[in-house]
């Protein structure tokens, strides 16, 4: 059944025309033009997203061939979006911290999973530390009483030894030596690679690290990005489907994440998240990001102006025939700013996804 679905995906997605018109502020969607610009933006402001061709025989003919999709490799996941989840267990329960006095004005904090209990060693959890005692002036001086300045060879402390005293390192014979600390080094086999049974699983304390290459997809049907996962474990064997969900929200995992074969490969299957709401999504938070820029713009612009007329450099069109004609339509000009450009589309859309796969790094991004 997945089977035929990912067929008559494909047969819609090659009937699909092409979008011309750009309608990124009206509906949320981007053309092919407008998704290589905001790619264009991505890497050249994060360095850490680059273009890939991907399969000659998996190429868009509406997007450069040098220009397929985006790839970010090595993503970091510290954690599984579990632990970020909220239970009615007691361990997820909240409690009110006062830093201040005892006063109504004091401010007062929320602490979450009070009831969860640290499980690392850290500055948050220091364990317990004994009570050192203070030491008085005459319990100083018995503590010193018995500290002696000679050492047993009868030298003084901080006196300079006789350089013909330190042992050679030829004469000792301790350049032969081995070290029984030392581990042995890795051989790897004929291919270059290293076994993953020769690497060391992280234990303890050590935190063990999954990572993702990501990548950013152009679909032509729903005429939005599309984001795709790849995960690996801490010795970089491939994550299985169930590893992954474990690393998406509850809300969204199974239903509108799913593994998928890779569009610019003919064998890749990875995790994708369905662009069937990103256009509605990002016309959303596009419009209210858009009025926050354009406020910045007026209110740059208006700067500007007052900057002009102190040193007389703009000219009103008072005293003249059709002045207020010409002043209303100059007044109206200035009142139109370009607003939020498409460039930063791609930058929008990484704090998006970053809300369905919270604990993958996914967005590197400057805040706005």
């Amino acid at each position: 059944m997945h089977a035929i679905q990912q067929q008559y995906w494909a047969v819609r997605d090659y009937l699909s025309p092409v979008l011309k018109e750009s309608k990124f502020k009206e509906h949320g969607r981007i053309t092919p033009e407008e998704f290589v610009a905001a790619g264009d933006f991505l890497s050249y402001k994060f360095p850490v997203w680059t273009w890939e061709k991907g399969d000659a025989s998996k190429a868009r003919d509406y997007l450069p061939a040098e220009k397929q999709y985006l790839v970010t490799r090595g993503v970091p996941c510290l954690r599984r979006a579990t632990s970020l989840a909220y239970t009615d267990a007691d361990e997820d329960a909240e409690r009110l911290l006062s830093f201040g006095d005892s006063s109504a004005t004091a401010d007062e904090w929320v602490e979450t999973h009070a009831g969860r209990g640290a499980t690392v060693d850290s500055a948050a959890n220091p364990g317990e530390i004994d009570d050192i005692p203070d030491l008085d002036g005459d319990g100083l001086a018995s503590a010193m009483a018995d500290v002696s300045m000679v050492s047993e060879s009868g030298a003084t402390v901080g006196e300079t030894p006789d350089l013909d005293d330190i042992p050679d390192m030829e004469e000792e014979g301790l350049e032969d030596g081995e070290d029984e600390a030392t581990a042995a080094p890795v051989v790897p086999k004929a291919g270059g690679a290293i076994d993953a049974s020769q690497v060391g699983v992280a234990n303890g304390n050590l935190l063990q690290v999954r990572t993702y290459d990501v990548m950013i997809t152009y679909d032509k049907y729903y005429q939005t990005p599309r984001i795709w996962l790849l995960g690996y474990d801490e010795n970089r064997t491939p994550l299985t489907p169930s590893q992954i969900f474990q690393d998406i929200s509850a809300d969204h995992a199974l239903k509108t994440v799913t593994i998928e074969a890779f569009p610019h490969s003919s064998t890749l299957q990875a995790a994708s998240v369905h662009p069937c709401k990103h256009a509605s999504v990002m016309k959303k938070v596009i419009e209210r990001m858009n009025a926050g820029v354009v406020e910045e713009q007026l209110a740059a612009r208006k700067n500007s102006g007052k900057h002009q007329d102190k040193d007389g450099k703009k000219k009103w069109g008072f005293g003249r025939k059709g002045g207020k004609e010409e002043g209303a339509k100059g007044a109206g000009e200035e009142e139109e700013v370009e607003g939020m450009r498409v460039d930063f589309y791609l930058v929008v859309f990484l704090k998006f996804i970053a809300s369905i796969v919270p604990t993958i790094e996914v967005d590197s991004t400057t805040a706005f």
